[in-house]
């Protein structure tokens, strides 16, 4: 696992690094300002209350740690929450049965990309209790391998469209008129025999271009193969939404400093219009490991509580998407960084199994 590069200055001395995971853990438990006293306590170290009163003085000096108005103890800053993942962290992964439910849960959905993503992405949402969120995986070669057409009831046809041999895309597609089974099976013959091995953008274009020829140019079969195949090549409702899985939302909520109902309205807008954390994640596309964006990091106002933990996932050794959670700054690092990269790799497995 590799972190995010983010320099942190003024890196305290052992005793007051000892100090900061301490508040650190203390806070991301507790959700509460973290005094002296505690510190003494859960510290284990034999100083007294103003030696601890003055590194943490001194930690706040330097910005690892601040002083709300309401309270006389500390809670950690973003710089101190950086330092903290990058030097002080114990990693605590995933034991075994988690792990197995995990793999389990991914091997059920096996065959279908989307439904891989969605359960990747309910997964960690459900072993971080944070937000999931999965890319669906990117095919920089997407070629149309066979096409085939089934009858249903209401003038419906069921469009099944196999991708790169192994990708299967179902789409039901409403039609003016109904199409007997022996239409059905010449047109998906036709439109094998024009498009198989095209790239699927390629077949959209060249149907685009097909359908604005006079009807006179086309005989019966060709019309009935271009109209089929326009319906089931263009763009799905949800086609622009579908770039990225989202699970756990609501488990922001329980969380106190982002339980404010312009935050959280303000952040769930966020989910639902995509565009801004897409382009986050897009960031760790090509990152070599797990990437954590940590408060304001991420240059999204909408984030600045909350911290990005995401890892890319690959498919034929390129990668294609990526995964992870998105919660409050105060989460249990230690945890989630470990789930996240083993479910990264987990996913990347299991699409990589289809065949």
């Amino acid at each position: 696992m590799t972190d995010i590069t983010h320099g942190v200055e003024d890196q305290p001395g052992d005793r007051a690094q000892r100090l900061l995971r301490t508040l650190i853990e203390c806070y991301v438990r507790d959700g509460q300002p973290v005094g002296s006293r505690t510190l003494t306590r859960e510290s284990g170290m034999n100083l007294s209350a103003a030696t601890i009163r003055n590194v943490m003085a001194d930690l706040e000096e330097h910005g690892f740690v601040s002083s709300p108005h309401t309270s006389a103890g500390r809670v950690p800053t973003d710089k101190g929450y950086r330092y903290f993942v990058n030097a002080l962290l114990r990693f605590q992964p995933p034991g075994p049965s988690e792990i197995e439910e995990l793999r389990r849960h991914l091997d059920s959905h096996a065959g279908d990309s989307k439904a891989l993503v969605t359960a990747a992405s309910q997964m960690i949402s459900s072993l971080t209790h944070l937000a999931g969120v999965v890319t669906v995986p990117r095919e920089t070669h997407a070629a149309l391998s066979q096409i085939e057409f089934v009858g249903l009831s209401g003038n419906r046809v069921l469009a099944i469209l196999v991708v790169n041999g192994r990708e299967v895309q179902n789409r039901v597609v409403q039609l003016d008129r109904h199409f007997s089974a022996d239409e059905l099976r010449r047109a998906a013959a036709f439109l094998n025999e024009q498009f198989g091995g095209q790239e699927l953008t390629g077949v959209r274009t060249r149907l685009v271009a097909q359908l604005q020829e006079t009807r006179e140019q086309m005989n019966r079969l060709m019309i009935d193969a271009i109209t089929l195949a326009q319906r089931a090549f263009a763009e799905q409702p949800d086609e622009r939404d579908a770039d990225m899985v989202v699970a756990g939302e609501t488990n922001l909520m329980g969380f106190a400093e982002l339980s404010n109902v312009d935050r959280l309205r303000r952040l769930f807008e966020a989910f639902n219009e995509k565009r801004d954390i897409l382009h986050l994640l897009d960031q760790s596309l090509h990152a070599d490991g797990v990437q954590i964006f940590i408060g304001h990091e991420s240059g999204f106002r909408i984030l600045d509580d909350c911290s990005v933990v995401v890892a890319p996932y690959t498919l034929d050794d390129r990668v294609v998407g990526v995964l992870g959670v998105i919660g409050p700054t105060r989460m249990a690092y230690e945890r989630v960084i470990p789930v996240v990269d083993i479910a990264a790799r987990m996913l990347g497995s299991a699409l990589n199994s289809r065949d």
